[in-house]
């Protein structure tokens, strides 16, 4: 008899001490992301750490405030509420736009993201009155066009905050920015307690969104210094094999556009691709360095080891492994400039559905998944490359 087939996941379970999902911003694009969370979580594989910014953040508090087998249930529920028509539009909540031409899909995608400027998303955000113009008390916490107020009633009914601040159960780490200082900082549940507002302010996107204050500072959307944490989770991990599902809504790569509509859409692209393979590439340079050198101090001899040099160099090098799995959501031939804020329950749909694809594909190329050797030190595989 055939000796039985070791599972992805135990394969996993065995080869990486931590399992990272790193989480860009992005949007009403973030259904990508909870369709790569179901695939994996139908394969058993769970992350250890999440890392977010933006929509990447409130993922990451429905996925960290879940047990594993809630989490899918629950991400249902994040993007169903915050994809919920206003009644005024007369479109049900069920309708399903894929078979229509891509013209029609791409007017009623049109209409989506007006009615999400005019009356906002349940759940998510909503027309701050009076305007801020209009604001006889103006504070920074209204200086924006729509008030997330929803959103954190929406956190607090979909997720655990107990759970999220138990770093046992997940590591948890978002981005966002200091208003005062300009500087970029990482909300972590290692470091500090995690509540609503950490999450609520990875995401305050101005002039949209209002800055969030916390302990006294105000802060704005990450995604303005960087949409991707992946440095974050490269750089705190150096002495542990890594694992690491970077999940991009926006491609770096892209046409030349030829009109208005496709210079602002190009634009967010290149802005908020945040440069994940530069990251990447400069992460697996000093991976190599910090692995020559740990190569180069099993050269000294014994008696020379308490020297302080070599204490140092001790610091600096590592033999952890990392294994890097990029996936990027690709545009579907309807969607616009605005494709960031239409939040149709059919393009919701869409997205979840090529998240899960993309993993899906991925998890059909087991060897993916395999340890980097001791030569390579840190691998990437893009699945979207080429």
């Amino acid at each position: 008899m055939p000796e039985p087939t070791e599972s992805l996941a135990a394969q996993v379970a065995r080869d990486y001490q931590d399992v990272a999902l790193v989480l860009q911003g992005g949007g009403a694009l973030g259904a990508y992301q909870a369709g790569v969370v179901e695939a994996l979580a139908g394969a058993g594989v769970h992350p250890h750490w999440v890392a977010g910014i933006s929509i990447g953040a409130l993922n990451a508090a429905i996925i960290a405030g879940n047990p594993p087998e809630r989490r899918v249930e629950q991400l249902h529920a994040f993007w169903d509420t915050i994809c919920t028509p206003p009644p005024w539009l007369g479109v049900p909540v069920w309708f399903d736009a894929s078979g229509l031409p891509a013209g029609m899909q791409g007017g009623l995608s049109s209409v989506a993201a007006w009615s999400a400027v005019v009356s906002g998303q349940k759940g998510f955000f909503r027309p701050r009155m009076p305007p801020p113009f209009l604001e006889p008390h103006a504070t920074p916490n209204k200086a924006s066009w729509y008030d997330t107020t929803p959103l954190r009633a929406t956190l607090e009914r979909l997720a655990d905050f107990d759970r999220i601040n138990d770093p046992r159960q997940m590591h948890v780490s978002v981005g966002a920015v200091n208003v005062r200082t300009g500087n970029f900082v990482y909300f972590d549940n290692t470091k500090q307690q995690l509540r609503p507002e950490h999450f609520m302010a990875s995401g305050a996107l101005p002039p949209g969104f209002a800055a969030v204050e916390i302990d006294g500072e105000y802060y704005w959307d990450g995604g303005m210094v960087s949409n991707t944490p992946l440095y974050r989770v490269l750089h705190d991990e150096p002495e542990r094999d890594l694992l690491v599902f970077q999940v991009d809504l926006w491609s770096a790569r892209g046409e030349v556009p030829h009109d208005l509509a496709g210079v602002a859409d190009r634009g967010k692209e290149i802005q908020y691709s945040s440069r994940t393979r530069l990251i990447t590439d400069a992460m697996r340079e000093a991976r190599s360095r910090k692995r020559m050198l740990r190569d180069l101090m099993a050269l000294v001899p014994p008696a020379r080891r308490e020297d302080p040099a070599f204490l140092a160099a001790a610091q600096e090098s590592c033999s952890a492994q990392v294994n890097l799995i990029h996936l990027i959501y690709r545009d579907k031939p309807y969607e616009g400039h605005f494709k960031d804020y239409e939040f149709s329950a059919a393009s919701m749909r869409a997205h979840w559905q090529a998240g899960m694809a993309d993993m899906q594909h991925t998890l059909d190329h087991p060897q993916w998944f395999a340890r980097p050797s001791v030569e390579q030190a840190f691998v990437t595989h893009d699945v979207h490359r080429g």
